[in-house]
């Protein structure tokens, strides 16, 4: 069969038509499989959330909060941009953002990537369990808040308070960084580092960076302790 040619447990949904409850139970059907798109989504909230099945899933347009989130084993993609809290509680698979996401991109995920080709708000990576993302563009404040597993990549600026109260993420930066947070540093790239990040780059199709251009941000471990300095 020729690979462009729909197969017959591909599914396609129009929400200017189909209502999201009916295309969220839908994808929520024990036997899916195969590949699934959804088109004028026009800002709908919740759309693509809680997948459970290796699936790949094209949203053509922007779509409201928390896309794709709580997403196991699928591949979710979205042609546009993407509001509060997409790909929120992932624990595997893969999400992309074609453009820009809003506040709080990845939050509490667990595992799998999450690309954002464009900028990514406020609180991106807010205490991020073991999730990698790759944001394109800038990030806003308080990114990576108490970020405690996993890996971040900008590739743009990153804005105030970056890595504020972070446990044992890894961060990397090509641009500038208007500010850390508290206990977050700079830290040495050693070549196993320069090889993750090789990794990410690739996985998130942006190759073409070149590694050492960033610099890693981590904790200082300053936080870990209880001294009496802190009990207030």
């Amino acid at each position: 069969m020729d690979p462009l040619t729909p197969r017959p447990h591909d599914r396609h949904f129009d929400l200017a038509r189909d209502s999201l409850r009916e295309v969220n139970a839908a994808l929520h059907a024990p036997d899916l499989e195969g590949a699934v798109t959804i088109d004028n989504p026009a800002g709908a909230h919740s759309v693509a959330v809680g997948l459970d099945a290796p699936v790949r899933v094209s949203i053509n347009g922007h779509v409201g909060y928390y896309a794709a989130g709580m997403n196991q084993q699928a591949e979710v993609t979205i042609d546009g941009n993407a509001g509060t809290g997409v790909a929120e509680n992932m624990m595997s698979g893969t999400v992309v953002v074609r453009g820009n996401a809003s506040q709080s991109a990845g939050a509490t995920a667990h595992g799998g990537l999450l690309v954002v080709e464009g900028d990514a708000a406020a609180r991106c990576g807010i205490s991020m369990k073991g999730v990698d993302i790759v944001v394109g563009g800038d990030v806003g404040h308080s990114t990576a808040f108490m970020a405690q597993a996993g890996r971040l990549v900008v590739r743009g600026d990153a804005g105030e308070g970056l890595g504020d109260s972070i446990y044992e993420t890894r961060i990397y930066v090509r641009g500038e960084v208007a500010s850390l947070g508290a206990d977050c540093v700079a830290k040495p790239m050693r070549a196993e580092h320069v090889e993750e990040l090789a990794g990410l780059l690739k996985a998130a199709g942006f190759e073409d960076d070149d590694p050492s251009s960033y610099t890693r941000y981590g904790s200082a471990r300053t936080l870990y302790h209880f001294t009496a300095a802190n009990k207030y």
